[in-house]
């Protein structure tokens, strides 16, 4: 049978948490753009278990913004289950949960006037974005359009909207909350909003309404949801169930969402009360910090080198020695002793083991390949603040972030183009390249060969917005990794890696 509300009544409440029917009815109180794994993994889960313990009472509707395809959330009323899976406080934890926070999923292309209806709607109060790391961008247009084409300004819609209808009402403004992955999310995005409103020429009334009444907040999301699992292990699982879910997806135990906020943020946050991992405080950038630099950074720093070595999960590269060893000192002997920020060492090291131990979970197959999404963007804004920070502090070459972005520019040297998109290959096998960057490899690729391409790159301050050759034998150290890897392979590269270090802490 395949999940739907009619069918709750036929699940095993022993194998799963099944929704209780009285959520059906609850109202519309967040508006989600974004129908990714992490938000239904994270925001929606903390609305979920409130709403089960009477505390938030309310339902979320999702904006579909790229195709008009919905049947997949509609065939199941918008349920789907999420399996947890890992160790918590030294536990083991298996649970199973069907999700009911979601009311309905609308297509931003077919149905943009029900966005809109439901922006002039009391109830409202929550706007949640996951649009990744490009979505807050400015785009110049109208939103008078059926939709708007970027997030901003389907936003900036949606505000104007509920002036028109609400303005007078008390308590009608929202609290916006950005979990992009990119520094001061929310507040990028409500100057990006503003700026948009100056070029559509919406009144000044408008603008000074919002001003008060919508608050935007900088938010961190931090939850491992790999998404839906390989086609073996999902036939398993929902023969365990005893249902069909096609929107099923895993997560780890570990969650955080930190949600910079006053009280009046807290308060509409009410579901906060109902889980320790939900935080809102007017500070929120130590979790930024610590996560970006030490789980993220160290993801994006090791993708590379995983593709190359034919590692395909995270959970693979840590029962790789190599790799193993890679992630520790990388984490702990350099992104540690360079987080931009004041951050106390022990404090740093002990969300480093957090890491190490999200890392190795065996229930979780987080594909390395996937981590490389958007891979120039996520070295630019997770690693090299850290990089610049170690010279600065020490003087010197951190070897191991040094041989990831030898392993970066390996991984983006583009061999093929096809139908428009860019493919590697490292060792005979071909990947997709999914980077915004990728025409640009292509270019230095055919434009220079060998030892030439990775100088060419990283000499390159307009693509880098920052200057790579001011740090002293920097250029030069990763060339020389990039040879190491071409000729002698990745693994054996980092072996050598390991060796060197090692005979220079001994040195």
């Amino acid at each position: 049978m395949i999940l739907s509300k009619e069918v709750l009544k036929d699940i095993d409440p022993r194998k799963v948490i099944v929704p209780n029917d009285t959520v059906f009815s609850l109202p519309e109180k967040v508006l989600q753009f974004g129908t990714g794994v992490l938000l239904r993994g994270l925001p929606d889960y903390f609305i979920d278990k409130a709403n089960r313990q009477g505390i938030f009472n309310g339902r979320v509707v999702v904006v579909k913004s790229t195709g008009n395809d919905t049947s997949e959330f509609d065939q199941q009323d918008s349920l789907y289950t999420i399996g947890i899976r890992g160790v918590e406080a030294g536990q083991n934890v298996e649970e199973n949960m069907i999700s009911s926070a979601i009311s309905r999923v609308i297509s931003a292309e077919k149905d943009w006037a029900a966005v809109l209806k439901l922006a002039g709607t009391p109830a409202l109060q929550i706007v949640v974005s996951n649009t990744t790391e490009v979505g807050i961008q400015l785009v110049d247009e109208q939103i008078d359009q059926q939709p708007p084409s970027s997030f901003p300004a389907k936003l900036l819609s949606v505000l104007y909207e509920r002036y028109q209808i609400l303005k007078a009402a008390p308590d009608a403004g929202l609290i916006i909350i950005a979990t992009e992955l990119i520094p001061d999310n929310g507040q990028k995005l409500e100057s990006i909003v503003y700026e948009l409103a100056a070029i559509n020429q919406l009144p000044d009334d408008f603008v000074n309404w919002s001003r008060i009444n919508n608050i935007f907040c900088n938010s961190l999301v931090d939850r491992i949801v790999p998404g839906k699992p390989d086609a073996a292990r999902l036939v398993e699982l929902q023969q365990e169930l005893g249902y069909t879910d096609s929107l099923l997806i895993l997560a780890e135990p570990y969650r955080l969402w930190a949600v910079e906020g006053n009280d009046k943020v807290a308060g509409v946050l009410s579901f906060m009360a109902t889980d320790s991992g939900l935080i809102v405080k007017e500070d929120i950038e130590i979790y930024r910090e610590l996560k970006v630099r030490l789980l993220n950074g160290t993801h994006t720093l090791s993708s590379g080198i995983a593709c190359l070595a034919g590692i395909k999960t995270v959970k693979e590269g840590m029962d790789n020695v190599d790799l193993h060893h890679f992630v520790e000192q990388a984490m702990q002997q350099e992104i540690v002793s360079a987080i931009p920020y004041p951050v106390d060492r022990e404090v740093a090291i002990a969300f480093a083991g957090t890491v190490i131990d999200r890392f190795a979970n065996p229930h979780i197959k987080h594909l390395w390949l996937s981590i490389t999404m958007q891979y120039s963007m996520k070295l630019k804004i997770r690693v090299l603040p850290v990089l610049f920070n170690y010279y600065s502090l020490f003087g010197s070459l951190p070897p191991y972030i040094t041989f990831g972005l030898a392993a970066y520019l390996h991984f983006m040297c583009v061999h093929r183009m096809a139908e428009g998109k860019f493919y590697g290959q490292y060792d005979g096998n071909d990947y997709l390249i999914t980077d915004d960057s990728a025409a640009y490899f292509y270019d230095q690729t055919q434009t220079h060969k060998d030892e030439g391409y990775p100088g060419a790159v990283l000499t390159d301050t307009a693509f880098w917005n920052a200057d790579l050759d001011s740090l002293p034998g920097f250029i030069s150290a990763v060339t020389q990794y990039y040879s190491e890897i071409r000729t002698k392979g990745i693994i054996t590269a980092l072996r050598e890696l390991k060796i060197n270090s090692q005979t220079d802490k001994l040195a």
